[in-house]
């Protein structure tokens, strides 16, 4: 009897033990497919693109937790083939790894069982991780495997009928150490066969659309950058893009005028023709148009079509280069042109008129001073000459990108300011000369001929731009270590919008009341480069009505003098370096 109640006690607890089991196992089962449902509802929804790494990874993330859940795996794990390495090599998110363990998860793809999965395409259980001879034992012992369940992650592409017409394996899906100690089951392998086709399209469709947007942003990115204004216009009429620089040219704040009609955002009529006529034309074109906000500026505009992949107008790209500049020089040049002729002409007709008067003069007329005025204007007419050749030839080496040679003698700043005034005043009848100059300067070290040539351009600009006469002052200073010479006038000055531009090349200044162009407009562009070519700076102060004060700073002893022998060993005499 006693035997008997213990045998029917026993028999009581592994029927209950059996019934705890099977609600475990209906539990889990509920869950399974509830959890199944929730996967098959998502997909169903068709969620908005993954177009970014973190959305991705959030996917994944949420993606393996479920998974995990659902095949009751401790671990789970994706790992994508990389075809520069040959490897097979783990992602991150992953379920139950650290990212370290993530970082040094890989495997060449024809090694372990990852690699076996992947190449043969067909799914693999493994029992007892650490004996099975497929495995590699430094990952088995790394992430802790008792059990893995490993299946191909593969794309499939099917036609009409639901048939598999074309399958791409990109990787491998491991799920590790089944929970409660049980093993995985056929049953697993076909869930998770299921649920490895949806996350490799899913990862193959986030890449394609993350390649996408990265490539779009990045070109939001250049044309944002660019110099020149870009307008995409649809077939609509409706702007669909402006970047910063075309917002600029239009005056349109923010992003105000995306999405809106190409007439709202553009007041410029000649803009609109040309969209509209690129659009109703189906034909691209170019003109070059003067924009006059938020500032007057020429631009080279250029119209382009959009496309579709059909081959349909979808819209229009114009582009607007900003052209003023170069305007700007090809004006500047031309009348450069123009001015330099007639600098030329001027002192030829002078010296041809000079040497036809005195050859006509057979019979004596003009007696020997006479004469000897007449050589002394041709003399200085010479001189005029090669000043401004030896300025075309300086500018010529500047704008070729060679440098300006000096030739570094002891300059007696004195002696050259005297012959430097005496040469104008044949120019300056009308003019006061006043030179201040301390009789103890010391010499300088610096190219003679260059510092004439100066001191030259600045006295000859005082004069122009004193049309009324008046004094002129050359004042020199000691200053330490440097000298400088000031040349100042009473003439018309300079307006504050011209001064930035002075020593610019083919720049000239013009009389507000006359509005007469002095110059050649490459006096004060060769004075700058000059005095740089010393170590030197120049500087101006002016006031209009009242004149103009132009200050040169000149070292001493410029650091080239210290190579100056060395040098002149090396360069043959001559003029740009030709033999003499």
């Amino acid at each position: 009897m006693t035997q008997q109640s213990t045998s029917g006690g026993q028999d009581e607890k592994i029927r209950a033990e059996l019934e705890r089991l099977r609600e475990q196992i209906a539990e889990l089962e509920e869950t399974k497919r509830q959890l199944e449902a929730e996967l098959k509802d998502t997909s169903a929804s068709a969620p908005a693109p993954i177009t970014t790494s973190a959305e991705l990874e959030a996917t994944l993330w949420w993606f393996l937790r479920r998974v995990g859940m659902i095949l009751q795996a401790e671990k789970a794990v994706l790992m994508l083939y990389d075809q520069e390495t040959g490897e097979l090599v783990a992602q991150s998110p992953a379920l139950g790894l650290t990212k370290e363990q993530v970082e040094v998860f890989r495997v060449r793809a024809t090694e372990g069982i990852s690699g076996q999965v992947f190449r043969e395409g067909r799914p693999i259980i493994t029992d007892e991780a650490m004996t099975d001879p497929r495995t590699v034992k430094e990952n088995v012992a790394l992430l802790n495997m008792r059990n893995v369940l490993t299946v191909p992650l593969a794309i499939e592409r099917k036609d009409a009928d639901g048939k598999v017409v074309e399958k791409t394996t990109i990787g491998v899906f491991h799920v590790f150490n089944k929970r409660g100690g049980e093993r995985f089951s056929e049953e697993d392998i076909t869930l998770l066969t299921a649920l490895a086709r949806s996350a490799a399209s899913v990862i193959s469709s986030a890449r394609l659309f993350i390649a996408v947007s990265d490539e779009k942003r990045e070109l939001e990115a250049t044309l944002q950058g660019m110099l020149a204004g870009v307008l995409v216009v649809g077939s609509d009429g409706r702007v669909r893009l402006m970047n910063s620089a075309a917002r600029h040219i239009f005056g349109v704040p923010g992003d105000d005028g995306t999405g809106k009609p190409l007439a709202q955002v553009v007041r410029n009529e000649e803009v609109h023709g040309l969209v509209q006529s690129c659009l109703s034309g189906n034909a691209e074109g170019s003109a070059e148009l003067t924009i006059f906000a938020p500032e007057e500026r020429i631009y080279q505009v250029q119209t382009a079509l959009l496309r579709s992949d059909d081959g349909d107008v979808s819209g229009v790209v114009t582009t607007f280069n900003d052209i003023t500049e170069i305007r700007s020089v090809e004006r500047m040049k031309s009348e450069f042109v123009s001015t330099v002729s007639h600098e030329l002409r001027t002192p030829l007709t002078s010296i041809k008129g000079f040497i036809r008067t005195l050859l006509d003069d057979t019979e004596g007329y003009y007696d020997r001073d006479m004469q000897r005025e007449f050589y002394q204007i041709i003399d200085n007419e010479c001189d005029r000459l090669v000043r401004l050749i030896s300025d075309l030839l300086n500018l010529s080496r500047i704008e070729s990108g060679r440098s300006l040679d000096l030739v570094l003698t002891d300059v007696d700043l004195p002696a050259t300011i005297d012959r430097v005034v005496d040469s104008q005043r044949a120019y300056a009848g009308e003019h006061e000369f006043e030179i201040i100059v301390p009789e103890d300067l010391s010499p300088i070290r610096a190219d003679q001929d260059k510092v004439e040539q100066v001191l030259t351009n600045l006295l000859s600009n005082a004069v122009k731009y004193s049309p009324e006469g008046g004094k002129v002052t050359v004042h020199a200073r000691d200053l330490g270590d440097n000298v400088s010479i000031a040349v100042s006038d009473e003439g018309i000055g300079i307006p504050p919008d011209h001064i930035g531009k002075l020593f610019t090349r083919f720049h000239r200044v013009d009389s507000r009341d006359t509005r007469k162009q002095y110059g050649t407009g490459i006096g004060l562009y060769l004075v700058k480069h000059l005095v740089e070519a010393h170590h030197g700076e120049v500087t101006v102060e002016s006031e209009v009505g009242k004149g103009s004060t132009f200050t040169v700073v000149l070292p001493k002893q410029p650091p080239v003098a210290e190579d100056e022998a060395e040098q002149q060993k090396k360069e043959p005499e001559g003029d740009d370096g030709e033999p003499g």
